[in-house]
């Protein structure tokens, strides 16, 4: 038996866990939730930076519950963000940590957009890199 009761929310779970555990890995960080509000806040400005069938095409790859993440609070009809400098995509993510900013505000975005990439089809990841600006490419380590 699951512990949830169905196994796809165990997984869902599970899968979730897993992006967050390696986020904390990646910036040797011992806060989940710290790693988690990271994540979300990674996804969601990665998200609003893209063009709508885009933005489809990599929810397409992220397990159930990251996919939820990823959308919540998803207005398609909304003009995508046009930031086109690297330190407005960090300036972006960090708003989600408000008053306690990370020490390193671009390793942790690079560590975020690391794991997503780790999780997502290398072809994927070139489409999506190429409609960004180069210098908001710079965040992932090749």
């Amino acid at each position: 038996m699951s512990a949830l009761g169905l196994p796809i929310f165990d997984k869902a779970i599970q899968d979730a866990n897993i992006w967050v555990n390696e986020i904390m890995e990646e910036l040797d960080w011992d806060d989940k939730h710290r790693a988690y509000i990271l994540l979300r806040s990674a996804l969601h400005v990665l998200r609003d930076r893209l063009q709508p069938d885009e933005c489809a095409h990599l929810a397409a790859q992220l397990p159930t519950l990251i996919r939820g993440i990823y959308y919540e609070g998803y207005r398609p009809s909304k003009t995508f963000a046009s930031m086109r400098h690297k330190d407005q995509f960090v300036f972006a993510v960090e708003q989600a940590f408000g008053n306690t900013p990370n020490d390193n505000p671009s390793e942790a975005v690079s560590a975020a957009l690391n794991v997503i990439a780790d999780h997502v089809s290398v072809g994927e990841m070139n489409d999506i890199k190429a409609t960004l600006p180069e210098d908001i490419r710079t965040l992932w380590s090749d």
